[in-house]
């Protein structure tokens, strides 16, 4: 006998939805062919599974059992989805990683290249997102593990501590701020901004830095690459808060001048999150404890940074 997953599905919809108009609904499908797929598998299984009538639709004992054996089924078979979404074509155990932008270009690049050298046969499906919506995809399980910067841990997942950096204030060169060594963020106020910020937008970095400023910030452009913000910068558009890392990159390349934020906020601590570490999958868990590792210091890692 060879039952149609689909119609299995149906049944299940029809019996708690009572009513096939509904079924159909919950399952994109006319009435009509929901109905068409009722009437097949009760042929296929020769017995009547539904009584139909005026109000909708109510199992008969047949169906009733059937019902029951369907959802053990249906339910096996989502688990035989999700074990082989584990999986890339090749057969390679996947690990779906959700980070920021900032960790993807400061850390990621070296600790995954290292990763793979010791784990060969693994595929990390690397997501960028923002540090605050992280926490809640791995939660939600869209991702296996995150890294996101916060002032402390995030609440639902298990954090714990990974790389940590600075934000640092770019400007071009000969800007009257150009020459001062450090200097907090108020003392910048006067001259225009060009955004993203350390928290990814406007109104959360206010409400990070917020109490140590005399008055809002004048946001001139918003641009999210770092490369294109720096030549803003370099071009008088304005200037920019940066990652220190990063920012270092574009230095010497545009003739830029970075300096220091005095700010508590602008050291920045990253965490690496999971949603629990028993239930992880091996190859996310493989991952997990390399990455935790890596913010201990690894000494043949760093030797290479």
């Amino acid at each position: 006998m060879k039952i149609d997953l689909s119609a299995l599905q149906m049944l299940v919809a029809a019996i708690e939805e009572r009513s096939l108009s509904k079924a159909g609904e919950r399952e994109n499908l006319v009435t009509s062919a929901a109905s068409k797929r009722i009437a097949e598998l009760e042929r296929q299984v020769g017995t009547a599974l539904l009584l139909r009538h005026n109000r909708g639709v109510e199992p008969t004992p047949a169906g009733a059992a059937l019902y029951h054996k369907a959802r053990a089924i249906l339910q096996s078979v989502r688990t035989l989805e999700d074990m082989c979404e584990e999986f890339s074509p090749d057969g390679i155990p996947k690990i779906r990683l959700a980070a920021n932008r900032s960790a993807i270009i400061e850390f990621l690049p070296i600790d995954i290249a290292h990763f793979q050298r010791q784990v060969p046969r693994s595929r990390v499906d690397l997501v960028e997102a923002y540090s605050g919506d992280i926490p809640r995809m791995v939660s939600d399980q869209e991702v296996d593990l995150g890294i996101y910067h916060a002032s402390g841990p995030a609440p639902g997942v298990l954090s714990v501590p990974y790389h940590n950096d600075r934000v640092v204030l770019v400007l071009p060169q000969g800007h009257p701020l150009a020459r001062a060594s450090a200097l907090h963020l108020d003392e910048a106020r006067a001259y225009d901004f060009l955004g993203y910020f350390p928290r990814h937008s406007f109104e959360a970095f206010m409400e990070l830095a917020g109490p140590t400023l005399s008055g809002p910030l004048n946001v001139k452009i918003q641009v999210a690459n770092y490369e294109a913000r720096c030549r803003m910068v370099r071009e008088g558009l304005g200037i920019a808060i940066m990652p220190e890392p990063i920012a270092d990159t574009y230095l010497n390349l545009l003739r830029l001048v970075k300096v220091a934020l005095k700010d508590e906020w602008a050291a920045r601590q990253f965490y690496l999150c999971a949603r629990d570490r028993l239930q992880m999958r091996p190859a996310a868990g493989d991952l997990f404890e390399f990455l935790a590792a890596a913010r201990r210091g690894d000494p043949a890692r760093e030797a290479d940074r």
